[in-house]
């Protein structure tokens, strides 16, 4: 049988090794159009300020280890260009040597991954403008990254965009944020925005909301970028706005697409087309709040399906269960989170929703060091089952916003939220966890 793997991060090389130890027979070839396989991703920002001191630190498992240990076909600088799903046939260049491939399969996994998104605005392609999404995209920040940059402009206020101010604040430069939303984080509801931007704002990044990049001028290198309402200097420009899935290829079969361009999947992640999979960052993922195909690409979720692909792929069933919108980011002093829907998706959905949102503490109160905690909780009025959580502290978010994921995975109500069992010690929770405190004022 042979298998053919289209990207060597993380969904794919999840998968490859699922088929190794279940069908150690197989031919599996992986054709990665970079240089590296299987690396993290979201600890780039971390390498940018210097909290992760060497690239090497963010691979994993080298490309090698594939190839000798477990006899992958694990090649580098590969870039498919075409699939032809009737003859099952993927062709594509090899861009180190120029010369054109072709390579048959009898079942395919698309796990290309996906791509920074570009403004499409005069003066992208000067010198000083980055954006962050591989190894050599961090490693080139870094070494452009001289005493002579003083000030660098972050475009994005999301997840991307808000780590990578925070690292180079830590690097000692002077950074401004700029997003044309009218607040940072706008995954969270109003109140955790505002608190993310005084967080900003007190760490000395310059916050400008509600603007439009139309340009970045200078001569062969960026001197500064313009907006719709003004012109802001700057040594260097770092575009976060977010990323686009990589199915260009898939253009010419009859793979059905997502509004956002990933690959619908079912919970084995077959697509529509015969021996053709999908996983990670280029697929859907399954929403269980919206009960609908969603486009959430995280690493987590691009590790779970790629080894269910590989299950799959190699003959055993195996499900993907889901999701339900967990994700967490350290800023600063911070540890921001969030699980499940925020109010404007609720209201999206039609859901009649009730939402409360209080300050508490993440130990027991007369313990020192039981810094605030924001919590912010959303219930379906109807069923009065959790819906969402938010949260925002110095201690103690993640714990929350796993037990509140579990929650939600699990359908619970606020009666039963208030009945879990959950750890206590005065250095660790209060009697009543926070997220029982709010369910019981729900």
């Amino acid at each position: 049988m042979n298998i053919v793997i289209i990207g060597g991060d993380a969904a794919g090389m999840s998968a490859a090794m699922q088929i190794v130890r279940t069908q150690p027979d197989w031919n599996i070839t992986v054709l990665e159009r970079g240089a590296y396989y299987s690396y993290a991703q979201c600890g780039l920002p971390y390498f940018i300020g210097g909290v992760i001191p060497d690239s090497d630190q963010l691979i994993a498992r080298e490309r090698e280890v594939f190839a000798e240990k477990y006899g992958i076909d694990a090649r580098i600088y590969h870039d498919v260009e075409a699939i032809d799903s009737k003859k099952q046939i993927v062709t594509g260049k090899d861009t180190k040597s120029g010369k054109k491939f072709e390579v048959s399969y009898d079942k395919l996994l698309i796990a290309t991954g996906a791509s920074p998104i570009q403004l499409p605005v005069e003066g992208n392609d000067l010198e000083g403008t980055h954006v962050l999404k591989t190894i050599p995209d961090a490693e080139s920040i870094v070494k452009d990254m001289g005493e002579d940059v003083l000030t660098v402009t972050v475009v994005g206020g999301g997840y991307i965009g808000l780590e990578v101010a925070e690292n180079l604040v830590t690097k000692g430069k002077k950074v401004r944020l700029i997003d044309v939303a009218d607040r940072l984080g706008q995954r969270f509801d109003l109140e955790i925005s505002e608190k993310i931007k005084q967080q900003a704002q007190e760490k000395g990044i310059q916050v400008v909301l509600g603007e439009s990049v139309e340009a970045f001028l200078g001569q062969d290198r960026v001197e500064s970028l313009r907006t719709d309402k003004g012109e802001y200097r700057s040594d260097m420009i770092i575009v976060a706005i977010g990323i686009k899935p990589n199915t260009s290829i898939v253009s010419n079969t009859q793979l059905k697409l997502h509004d956002l361009g990933a690959i619908f999947v079912n919970d084995h992640m077959e697509t529509n087309v015969e021996n053709i999979y999908a996983a990670g960052d280029c697929a859907t993922q399954y929403n269980r709040l919206k009960k609908k195909d969603d486009y959430a690409p995280l690493g987590t979720h691009a590790n779970k399906q790629g080894r269910t692909a590989g299950l799959n792929i190699a003959g055993q069933s195996k499900s993907f269960q889901g999701i339900v919108g967990t994700s967490i980011m350290k800023f600063f002093d911070y540890a921001v989170a969030k699980t499940g829907l925020n109010e404007e998706e609720a209201k999206e959905l039609g859901i009649d929703y009730g939402v409360i949102g209080f300050e508490s503490h993440p130990i027991a109160g007369y313990y020192p060091g039981g810094d605030s905690l924001y919590i912010r909780m959303l219930k379906d009025n109807e069923t009065d089952k959790l819906i969402g959580v938010q949260a925002m502290g110095k201690h103690g978010v993640a714990k929350r916003i796993d037990v509140a994921a579990t929650a939600l995975f699990s359908g619970l109500t606020m009666e039963e939220l208030e009945n879990l069992d959950l750890s206590y010690a005065p250095p660790y929770n209060s009697v009543w966890d926070p997220l029982q405190q709010a369910a019981r004022r729900m």
